[in-house]
């Protein structure tokens, strides 16, 4: 399927690995310039020559975290009117309640609600006057079904859920779509640090909590991150223009609520 977007420009944040860089491939496979960003220059000029070299598409880089007011505004002024956001940031490590003090729960809202928040705010006027935008923010399965140890990362992500929800309706007579992908269990550097805490914790070796967390997917195995970045190349295409404000999970069937 022609997605309809060739020749349109998008920021991806956090995008020199894991899911930001698979979004980054499946939009510069269809023909969209992609400017990036990551906190490793080394790492970040890598993921820019190996997509620029597979798909003859423009690339630029930001080196820097997306929590840093001048990595935002350097993103903006690499690419000041893109057509194609995609929010997407490191989560807060899993941990215990009582250990989280006002400056670890300050810490996720700026990494994992503000920063996305104030993205969508730089550039979501322009895409209205333009009568074309895609914002799709990563989000966590844990949005939907929290697990305290994820707390720190649940609680700004269901922040940023509410106020993406509520500008979609706003901005949907301009064409401009607002959607959340929530994965869960996706092969990447994450689910390393989940195995490691898990086997912290006592009992398991990590490639017994690997197991375990194949075993807790009702597909039996865990997520390829290039499927997630083909979902988000699907909300941004042209045919995505009627689906707006939605929470998409990429859980292999594991959800078991009906909303």
């Amino acid at each position: 399927m022609d997605l309809g977007i060739a020749g349109r420009r998008a920021i991806v944040c956090a995008s020199s690995r894991g899911l930001g860089r698979a979004c980054a491939e499946a939009l510069a496979r269809e023909g969209v310039h992609v400017t990036l960003n990551g906190r490793n220059a080394e790492t970040l000029a890598a993921t820019a020559d190996a997509v620029r070299d597979a798909h003859g598409v423009e690339v630029g880089t930001v080196v820097g975290e997306m929590e840093a007011e001048a990595t935002r505004d350097a993103l903006v002024a690499a690419c000041p009117e893109p057509d194609i956001l995609v929010n997407n940031n490191g989560g807060p490590p899993p941990g215990r309640f009582q250990d989280w003090d006002r400056d670890a729960w300050i810490d996720a809202l700026d990494a994992n609600m503000l920063a996305p928040v104030l993205m969508i705010r730089a550039v979501v006027d322009g895409m209205v006057e333009r009568r074309f935008g895609r914002i799709v923010n990563i989000t966590s399965a844990m949005v939907k079904t929290p697990l305290i140890p994820l707390g720190l990362s649940t609680g700004a992500r269901a922040g940023l859920t509410s106020v993406s929800k509520a500008l979609s309706r706003q901005v949907a007579s301009a064409n401009v779509t607002l959607n959340n992908l929530l994965p869960e269990r996706i092969d990447t550097d994450r689910q390393k640090t989940m195995a490691e805490f898990r086997s912290k914790l006592g009992g398991v070796t990590i490639e017994q909590a690997y197991e375990e967390m194949k075993a807790s997917i009702a597909a039996g195995r865990l997520g390829r991150p290039e499927e997630l970045g083909d979902a988000c190349a699907f909300l941004c295409s042209a045919q995505a223009g009627f689906i707006s404000g939605q929470n998409l999970q990429l859980d292999g069937g594991s959800y078991g609520g009906l909303v």
